[in-house]
């Protein structure tokens, strides 16, 4: 696979999509912060966490941070979720306000406060009201709406084939496929083969997603399945060298700090100072796998609470440490 990030690949509707691997948007790691990193590396597209559509109608607090995003972030889309048509739309009309690339619709979290009140993967329980969404957001926006599935709610209920064929007819400009069902969550291997069905029916581009952790992995799901690209989700957290086909465990020092540092400060830039450094610990977590070994050291690590303090402290670790397997 050729890593050439301004060369086209494919298109998501009239958008012109450089490279073909992603980061997956992913609840309480994917902001803005992590997106600028990650396309700093070979992030193809920048997709939001996923907003709820009552948020959006009822102004929650943390939703100016959710939508937050910059133009060094494009091409842009933000991920809508609910279980009502009506306020889908809404919602998504408030947010194309903000200029995005296009609109994805999130049709496979598995979170049961998600999908139990039929919202994320518990609208595969209903592919006529997928087909109801997608059209009204198609109908009334001017960008591109595309839609993530999983392969249905569980292995007695597998409609990915009907439900892929609906969002197509629907009018959605591309599909992101987890190749597992709602029951499995994160569990067992992803079915790449289902991927690959529902390429070989489909025309528009279909983006693969789950159990890929390497370029390699990219590469064999791609090949096997023939999709358009491939989305990366949680190895990409605190390992945003993935995306230019490189790992965490590869780097240098050197390298390790001056990304922790510029994730850590655009934390700090995107949220304040205090939060900012309280939220890049879940992320630092990953980044320094191998060093936080003793519940002393991460005690002290995790108490400090000003950016140059708490990357001070980090420099201090990494350079007089020798990362472990285990931590």
């Amino acid at each position: 696979m050729s890593l050439n990030h301004t060369a086209t690949v494919f298109s998501i509707g009239n958008i012109s999509i450089a490279g073909k691997l992603i980061l997956a948007p992913m609840d309480g790691y994917s902001d803005s912060p992590m997106r600028l990193v990650s396309k700093q590396f070979g992030s193809a597209i920048s997709i939001s966490e996923f907003i709820n559509a009552i948020d959006i109608k009822q102004g929650h607090p943390h939703l100016l941070s959710q939508i937050k995003f910059s133009d060094d972030e494009r091409p842009f889309a933000y991920q809508i979720f609910d279980d009502k048509p009506e306020r889908m739309l809404a919602g998504a009309l408030k947010l194309r306000e903000h200029n995005p690339e296009y609109i994805d619709i999130n049709m496979g979290c598995s979170a049961k406060n998600v999908s139990n009140r039929g919202a994320g993967a518990g609208l595969l329980k209903h592919p006529l009201k997928i087909g109801q969404i997608v059209e009204s957001l198609v109908k009334h926006l001017d960008v591109p709406v595309t839609a993530k599935i999983r392969l249905g709610w569980d292995d007695d209920s597998l409609n990915y084939l009907e439900t892929s064929r609906i969002i197509q007819e629907s009018g959605a400009s591309a599909i992101t496929v987890h190749a597992r069902t709602r029951k499995m969550e994160y569990s067992g291997s992803a079915r790449w083969d289902a991927i690959g069905e529902i390429k070989a029916q489909l025309s528009i581009p279909v983006i693969g997603n789950g159990d890929v952790k390497s370029l390699a992995d990219a590469e064999r799901m791609m090949a096997q399945t023939g999709c358009d690209a491939v989305m990366i989700g949680r190895a990409a957290i605190g390992n945003p060298w993935v995306f230019s086909g490189s790992q965490r465990e590869e780097q240098s020092q050197t390298e390790l700090l001056r990304v922790v540092e510029l994730h850590l400060h655009l934390m700090a830039e995107h949220y304040g100072e205090k939060i900012g450094v309280m939220l890049f610990r879940k992320h630092l977590t990953r980044y320094l796998h191998g060093y936080l070994n003793t519940p002393e050291i991460r005690k002290h690590i995790y108490s400090l609470e000003k950016e140059k303090e708490f990357f001070k402290a980090i420099t201090k670790l990494v350079n007089q440490s020798h990362p472990t397997e285990t931590s």
